[in-house]
């Protein structure tokens, strides 16, 4: 299995819009020749191989990175209309999804025939089994020290921690660094080969510490992770269930962390708590290790860079 099939990360486009000079987006040459340049997950080439395709067409061309980059088809409506009219009448569609808003489900029943609804879960479901989640009330100002202290307290294999933009990334990324805590960091600023570059040391174990944007938040397998904290809350459920979806992969624990510094943080919790009829509780001031690790933990006391 190719690393870079796994690499789904790199065409993402970031939610958050950060106060910085403009990012040249990287696309994908016209001449891309193999379904492996789109970076899609190895499951995804190996059905594509199984349905006997070789290469992308060219409407494979211009729908696939607009779906890894997460491109919101209501507001392409109009090529989405284009394309199906130059498709022949008679045609099997499929439209798959992770997260399907109302709005665009009702979209989606628009361009097909009396379609079949396969819904592998339902969203009360969708918090993953063995993740705890915790929640803390804090000032602004008083976000990275409550996070260093986690870290000192906390037994982590790896920890990612997601904030809302390029520029607080970089600023705390170089903060933990200085406070001996070494991180690397992941964001739509970096081009392309410095975020496989960044993605492999992480999935190697070469860092333990890993702070993104939501461009990290989707489709992103490392089993070493075990402890995600959200030093800045996303905007909406779908984005919170990705990003806290990072640890406790392939059935293993995890413990999940919110800072709340604003209404609009504990909104976004309450729409969390209510959609996935779950309850993220307050955090205790001592944690059983063993509810958020396996078999293998580096305490944070003997962390090397």
């Amino acid at each position: 299995m190719s690393l870079a099939d796994e690499v789904a990360l790199l065409e993402y486009k970031e939610e958050y819009q950060a106060e910085e000079e403009p990012v040249v987006e990287q696309n994908l040459s016209n001449e891309t020749t193999d379904f492996r340049d789109f970076f899609l997950r190895p499951e995804l080439i190996r059905a594509l191989a199984d349905a006997g395709f070789e290469r992308p067409s060219e409407v494979q061309h211009e729908a696939v990175p607009h779906a890894i980059t997460g491109v919101d088809t209501l507001e392409i409506r109009r090529d989405v209309q284009e394309i199906f009219l130059a498709c022949p009448v008679q045609k099997q569609v499929i439209m798959l999804s992770a997260t399907l808003s109302p709005e665009m489900r009702h979209l989606c029943k628009k361009y097909m025939q009396s379609p079949v609804e396969v819904i592998v879960d339902d969203n009360k479901n969708l918090t993953l089994h063995g993740l705890l989640q915790y929640s803390v009330k804090l000032e602004e100002d008083m976000k990275t020290k409550k996070l260093v202290e986690l870290l000192n307290t906390l037994d982590y294999n790896q920890v990612v921690i997601f904030v809302k933009s390029i520029a607080r990334v970089k600023m705390l990324a170089h903060v933990l660094t200085e406070l001996k805590f070494p991180a690397i960091e992941i964001h739509r600023g970096k081009n392309q080969k410095d975020r496989i570059d960044a993605y492999k040391r992480f999935k190697a174990f070469e860092a333990r510490i890993m702070v993104a944007t939501d461009l990290f938040g989707r489709g992103i397998d490392i089993e070493r992770v075990n402890i995600v904290v959200n030093y800045d809350m996303p905007d909406n459920a779908d984005s919170y269930l990705h990003r806290v979806g990072r640890a406790g992969r392939f059935g293993t624990k995890g413990l999940a962390i919110c800072f709340l510094s604003s209404p609009e943080d504990e909104d976004v919790l309450q729409q969390v708590q209510e959609r996935f009829k779950s309850s993220v509780s307050s955090l205790p001031e001592q944690i059983d290790t063993s509810l958020y690790t396996l078999c293998y933990f580096w305490s944070s006391s003997t962390f090397a860079t």
